[in-house]
């Protein structure tokens, strides 16, 4: 049989055919065993990919359904495919980003040049979610604000890349791409040999290597790294838990630490051990509650003062979510501009920011065309995909952009690429995004693939999880596999 026989790939750019429903170069071997499999077998290696996952525990909770609020992450067998040339672009282009929001943050909390100098407005800096102005009295070591990041990126139907969003506060999902991966190799061992697809099983070694640059060079000692988790009941805990273990690094909640003679330690069986880098999954405002969140059980008295103090990281810094503010996102373009004095490699998508009256008019005039977002929200939430909405949910979206135009963007309604998905008992093509993860440390790196999210539901251009989404694997192939 041929599984690919009734594939259509319609209008969209497709990451694996051509639109003339013929395999990419690079691919070929991929697509060839996937053929040669005999009937029913690619849904029996789908099925074993499940239980394996399942068995590895890779689960997340979805907050909105108390009925089922831990699920298996689902998973799809095809996986994504970036030929090696254009991952060397992306690559680039991921550095070059990570390198000017780093600095924008730091010049954000210190002498705030970009702002005396016009190029971004004070009042929407400072009126967003996650500015922070203690952040102002911090100094982060080695001047590194943002260690992890995660950037989601999309390609449109002109088969161009663009940056869609930037995550600087607790990028999740690593977790998944690196147990997808184990998963892959056993299922696709042939292809993996074939395509010359690169590795990414050492992100946990490269992750700890960065965090512990972040820590004190006055003693001979390897500084002592911990992964903050505010418990089993978080949404990412399988991750929490999946990355400190593939670190040798404690996971401890804010109950196991405590602050004394101006240091942070943490309390174990054989005493109290100090700790240098608290890479931390959990929120600003829940950190310390005595400068935040006096309610929180989750965090560390006196945590904050010890950090501004220098005596112990923080991965990511307080403060870094100034950056992931949607309206400040518009911004970027020329944030890179400023610091590097470069043109960006990687665009962001074109964006209508709605405190601005011009575009706030263009925006209301054409809801029926545009992708609303409220800048403050994630997780695939506070969105109006304006052709699928009613005209009730516009007139809805009007009337918050009006009272609030400082909470709006809008964006082009994307034709995101597709990849083929098994769906059922068929191949049929489903739209995908593509989170890689950046790491900043002596040097800063790119994970050699990532998580490709993909809205399995049927002409969705929802990927997030919380809203139905999965995932697959993310093939970035050797110059060798281009050749293929």
């Amino acid at each position: 049989m041929s599984y690919f026989s009734g594939y259509q790939v319609g209008s969209f750019y497709d990451e694996l055919f051509t639109e003339n429903h013929q395999p990419r170069l690079p691919v070929e071997p991929l697509i060839r065993q996937i053929e040669s499999l005999p009937p029913s077998e690619l849904r029996e290696r789908q099925a074993a990919a499940e239980e394996m996952l399942l068995k590895l525990g890779i689960t997340f909770n979805v907050y909105s359904n108390p009925q089922q609020q831990e699920r298996i992450f689902p998973f799809d067998i095809i996986p994504r495919v970036i030929e090696h040339r254009d991952w060397l672009q992306l690559q680039a282009g991921l550095r070059q980003r990570v390198q000017a929001l780093n600095l924008f943050i730091a010049d954000i909390y210190g002498k705030q040049n970009i702002i005396n100098d016009g190029v971004i407005p004070r009042d929407l800096i400072e009126s967003a979610d996650g500015y922070q102005r203690l952040a102002h009295f911090i100094k982060p070591a080695r001047d590194i604000w943002v260690p992890i990041t995660g950037i989601d990126l999309v390609r449109d139907r002109d088969g161009v890349l663009y940056v869609l969003e930037d995550n600087l506060r607790c990028p999740s999902g690593v977790s998944y791409a690196l147990e997808n991966r184990s998963v892959m190799k056993a299922i696709f061992p042939r292809a993996f040999r074939d395509m010359g697809v690169l590795p990414i099983s050492d992100y946990p070694e490269n992750l700890k290597a960065s965090l512990q640059y972040l820590g004190p060079q006055h003693h001979d000692e390897e500084p002592q790294v911990v992964v903050l988790t505010p418990g089993p009941y978080n949404s990412a805990y399988f991750e929490h838990a999946f990355l400190a273990r593939e670190m040798g690094c404690p996971l401890v909640q804010g109950s196991d630490l405590l602050v004394q003679q101006g240091a942070v330690y943490m309390r174990s069986t054989r005493g109290l051990q100090r700790v240098d880098v608290i890479y931390r999954r959990i929120d600003d405002d829940f950190l310390d509650p005595m400068r935040f969140r006096s309610d929180s059980m989750l965090g560390v008295p006196g945590l904050v003062d010890v950090y501004q103090q220098g005596g112990v990281s923080l991965a990511n810094a307080i403060g870094t979510g100034v950056a992931d503010d949607k309206a400040v996102y518009a911004y970027i373009p020329e944030v890179i501009k400023y610091y590097l004095a470069e043109e960006p490699i990687i665009p962001n998508v074109p964006t209508y920011a709605c405190w601005r009256e011009d575009d706030r008019k263009f925006v209301l005039d054409h809801l029926d065309e545009l992708v609303v977002k409220a800048v403050n929200l994630s997780g695939g939430y506070g969105i109006l995909i304006g052709p699928q909405a009613t005209k009730a949910q516009r007139e809805e979206f009007r009337k918050k952009i009006i009272a609030n135009p400082r909470t709006y963007i809008a964006q082009p309604t994307l034709s995101l690429s597709r990849v083929p998905t098994l769906i059922d008992q068929q191949i049929e093509g489903r739209h995908v995004d593509f989170r890689p993860y950046i790491l900043f440390g002596q040097s800063v790196k790119v994970m050699p693939g990532g998580l490709t999210r993909v809205a399995l539901k049927k002409n969705s251009l929802v990927v997030n999880s919380s809203q139905g989404g999965g995932s697959k694997d993310t093939w970035v192939l050797s110059a060798a596999g281009d050749l293929h």
